[in-house]
């Protein structure tokens, strides 16, 4: 059976400065990658390298709005070249379709999917450059395969995060590059606080989830180290829902 280790591995993972990227930036250190933290926030970001390598684990900060293309580009290619991507920043703003405001529309489109297009394509040129192959996994969501009222925007940026991931991993086989997905149902996170902290919305979600409770970061984790790992060596193109069941009714 394939190794779920990733030992020797260089991993970059975005938006790791809280929520679902803070955890899984945890867990790949954990599982024995050099893990480098893009965020916003240096303070932020110094405070978790202090915390993963006071565990004994590898990791290092690069502050850095992915918005900025210039920079990403530039800095992506200075820091790495890594073997590992966690494509997870991500933003959302949840409108009514009649209220969406072009400003949002915008915002939307410009972290969730233009950033995203540009960290993989400046991760994947150091990858292909560096000839070992590699593995690419971007946040999705329940909502690239569903909608959601409220969603409109933030459905389109997951459905076309699916259809990029589907598009990269074709593409870059040739190299020994897997491209995956990981599509989270709600997550218990400061991004989710709003809608869990609405009783009537926190009962809708459960009603909703077979399983019948809200997704906790450490179940993203478990996702990610494996198609990230070569447990997952054959694995690629491929969305991995942790949705307790949401898009199988």
């Amino acid at each position: 059976m394939g190794s779920f280790r990733l030992d020797g591995k260089r991993a970059l993972v975005t938006g790791a400065s809280r929520g679902i990227g803070r955890a899984c930036a945890i867990a790949m250190a954990a599982a024995g990658a050099d893990v480098t933290l893009v965020a916003r926030s240096q303070p932020d970001l110094d405070a978790l390298v202090s915390s993963i390598r006071h565990q004994g684990f590898a990791a290092r900060a690069l502050a850095l709005d992915v918005t900025d293309s210039a920079a990403v580009k530039r800095e992506l290619a200075a820091a790495g070249p890594f073997d590992l991507l966690f494509n997870n920043a991500g933003v959302n703003r949840p409108k009514p379709f009649l209220e969406m405001d072009e400003e949002t529309l915008d915002w939307l489109l410009d972290v969730n999917v233009r950033s995203a297009y540009i960290v993989a394509q400046a991760v994947a040129k150091g990858m292909v450059a560096q000839g070992t192959g590699g593995a690419i996994v971007n946040m999705s969501s329940q909502m690239g395969v569903v909608g959601g009222v409220g969603r409109s925007v933030y459905c389109a940026t997951k459905h076309a995060i699916e259809g990029m991931t589907k598009a990269m991993a074709l593409e870059l086989a040739e190299y020994e590059i897997r491209v995956n997905s990981v599509g989270p149902t709600f997550i218990e996170t400061p991004m989710t606080a709003a809608a869990f902290g609405d009783p009537r919305r926190r009962a809708d979600i459960l009603a909703r989830i077979p399983l019948g409770r809200p997704g906790r970061v450490s179940d993203v984790c478990g996702a990610v180290i494996f198609l990230s790992s070569p447990a997952a060596s054959l694995i690629t193109g491929t969305l991995l829902l942790v949705d307790g069941g949401w898009t199988a009714q």
